[in-house]
C-alpha cells in the first residue's frame, strides 16, 4: 500500500515538474517573441542619407489669386519633371534629395500636402509631380511668413532622412503680416544650420496695387525673410517666367551651386535692412483701422 502511494507521489511530482518546465519554455518563448516584434521596433530603422531635404512651402493666403495658385503649383509639377531638374539631382554625392510640400498662410493655417517623398531618379519624380497635381487649389486668411519657417523647420525632425543640406524654399506676394516678426523666425531658423531661400511673386506690380501689396516685395525679401549658408531669391515678375523661375531656383537648390539671380547678403540677419521689416504688420493695422 505505501509503495502504491510512493509511487502515486512520484507520479504527481514528475507530473508537476514537467508541467512547470513546460510553463517556463513556454514563457521563455513568448519573452523570445515579444524581443523580437517589440524589439525590433524599438531600435529605429537608419535615416536615409540624401543630398538635400527640401521643404517647398507656398503661400497660399487669399492675397495669392487663383491665377497665381494655378501658375505655382503647374511651375512646381513641370519642374519635377523637368529633365535638367533631375540630371541636378543626378550630380550630388547619394544622386537623391527628401523633399516634402507645404500650403500656409496665417499663425493657424500650415498644411503639409504632399509629405516627405524620395525623389532618386524619373520614376519617384513623376510620383511627386503626380501627387502634386492633384492638389484642390486653397484660399487661406492672413499672411504670417514667420509662422510658416517655423512650422518648415520643425518638419526636418525625425523624418526618416539626413541631407547634407536643409533647405526651406519659401514662396509668397505679400510680407508678414501676423505671428512674431519675421526676422526672429529667419534668426532662429537660421541658426539651426537651414538654409531659407525665397520666391518672391510680384506680378502685380506696375498694376493698379491692392492694399497689402509692396512694391519692393524683393528687397523685403531678400533683407527680412531669406538667411542661412548661400541663401539667394528669385522673383518672379512676369507670368510667362514662372516656371521658369521655379525650375531655376530647384535647379540650383539642389545642386548647391551658387545663385546668379540676386545674391543674398553674406549675413542678412545682421546686416541692416533697406526696408522696414515690420511694413505688413504696419499695413494690417492701418488696414484695421480704416474698418473701425
Amino acid at each position: 500500500m505505501r509503495k502504491a502511494q510512493v509511487f502515486v507521489s512520484v507520479n504527481k511530482w514528475v507530473w508537476r515538474t514537467l508541467c512547470s518546465m513546460k510553463r517556463l519554455h513556454l514563457v521563455h518563448l513568448v519573452v523570445v517573441v515579444f524581443a523580437l516584434v517589440f524589439g525590433a521596433r524599438a531600435v529605429p530603422a537608419a535615416d536615409v542619407e540624401v543630398d538635400l531635404e527640401l521643404v517647398l512651402a507656398v503661400d497660399v493666403s487669399l492675397s495669392m489669386d487663383s491665377f497665381e495658385q494655378r501658375l505655382q503649383l503647374q511651375g512646381y509639377v513641370d519642374a519635377f519633371r523637368d529633365p535638367e531638374v533631375l540630371r541636378a539631382i543626378d550630380t550630388g554625392e547619394h544622386k537623391k534629395i527628401a523633399v516634402i510640400f507645404v500650403e500656409w498662410g496665417g499663425m493657424e493655417f500650415q498644411n503639409v500636402k504632399v509629405p516627405w517623398t524620395l525623389v532618386d531618379g524619373v520614376e519617384s519624380a513623376n510620383k511627386f509631380a503626380e501627387l502634386l497635381s492633384r492638389r484642390r487649389l486653397t484660399a487661406l486668411p492672413l499672411t504670417s511668413i514667420s509662422t510658416a519657417l517655423l512650422f518648415s523647420a520643425a518638419l526636418f525632425e525625425d523624418n526618416g532622412f539626413k541631407g547634407t543640406r536643409r533647405v526651406i524654399d519659401v514662396s509668397g506676394d505679400g510680407p508678414n503680416n501676423q505671428g512674431i516678426v519675421v526676422t526672429k523666425a529667419r534668426d532662429e531658423v537660421a541658426r539651426r544650420g537651414i538654409t531659407i531661400n525665397g520666391l518672391p511673386v510680384m506680378l502685380r506690380v506696375g498694376q493698379a496695387p491692392g492694399f497689402f501689396d509692396l512694391e519692393k516685395l524683393d528687397v523685403y525679401y531678400e533683407d527680412c525673410v531669406i538667411g542661412g549658408p548661400g541663401a539667394f531669391i528669385v522673383p518672379v515678375h512676369e507670368e510667362k517666367n514662372f516656371a521658369r523661375a521655379i525650375r531655376r531656383k530647384l535647379i540650383r537648390e539642389i545642386s548647391g551651386t551658387p545663385p546668379r539671380v540676386i545674391r543674398a547678403q553674406a549675413a542678412p540677419w545682421k546686416a541692416p535692412p533697406r526696408i522696414d521689416c515690420l511694413i505688413g504688420e504696419k499695413l494690417w493695422n492701418e488696414w484695421l483701422g480704416y474698418q473701425d
